[in-house]
């Protein structure tokens, strides 16, 4: 498995919303410098999590974005699948009818049981969670990328 570019820079953004949840937005710029992501493709990011209904953006000269609820309530497995395609890992994990030989095709299970345990090791890790690890690294002197 492989994580696309939108998965990782998508979740370094809302961590580093996460990371300053209770303060004023964050300006999308502050989010592509602090994070080293290219303002113009975090805006593309940011556009596709609003819509997704996890971050929030405010207009004018203290404006910018911020979570939309609490990170504690934002798991990696929303962001995910508001950035990734829900066909799983093979499209046959979604949906066996696509294929014509899943009735019989014992990979087809691999990949399906893969996929699962993959989305709940996502479902269970929060936001939250993230930025407290993020802390502690920072804390001890090293700095924590995602």
């Amino acid at each position: 498995m492989k994580l696309t570019t939108k998965m990782r820079y998508g979740t370094r953004a809302m961590l580093e919303l996460a990371l300053h949840q209770g303060e004023e937005p964050l300006s999308l710029r502050e989010v592509a410098e602090r994070q080293g992501i290219s303002v113009k493709y975090l805006e593309q990011l940011f556009t596709t999590l609003q819509t997704a209904g996890l971050i929030t953006a405010a207009r004018g000269p203290r404006g910018g974005y911020a979570l939309a609820r609490p990170a504690e309530s934002i798991n990696l497995r929303q962001i995910y699948e508001a950035l990734e395609s829900p066909d799983g890992f093979v499209a046959c994990t979604a949906n066996p009818r696509v294929c014509e030989r899943a009735d019989h095709c014992v990979t087809q299970e691999v990949w399906a049981r893969l996929y699962q345990t993959c989305m709940e090791i996502l479902e269970e890790t929060t936001l939250a969670e993230l930025a407290a690890r993020a802390r502690e690294k920072a804390a001890s002197g090293w700095m924590y990328y995602i």
